[in-house]
């Protein structure tokens, strides 16, 4: 079991979160102007890098807020676990 590190709940078992994808995607400024391609490719591309990434993580079955996570998605090591929105010196 890999236990993973909520910035507000502490080391808990991985079945408690769920994987949001990607981080760090700007959202469009303006999405009404957007042709269905250009949606599409927002909402559904990604670039799926192997290595080291960082994704959004769900604390799902704990306090279900949203923070970062920075990890190899091929040895599954974790390397830190951000809040969202708090900058890292105030958060340590």
């Amino acid at each position: 079991m890999q236990l993973i590190r909520c910035p507000w709940c502490g080391e808990r078992a991985e079945i408690e979160f769920s994987c949001g994808g990607e981080a760090d995607i700007a959202r469009p400024l303006a999405p009404d102007t957007l042709t269905d391609q250009a949606w599409g490719d927002y909402l559904f591309m990604r670039k799926n890098p192997k290595g080291r990434v960082r994704e959004q993580w769900l604390h799902s079955f704990g306090c279900r807020r949203w923070f970062l996570v920075e990890r190899d998605n091929v040895t599954y090591r974790v390397y830190r676990t951000m809040a969202i929105g708090i900058p890292e010196e105030a958060a340590a």
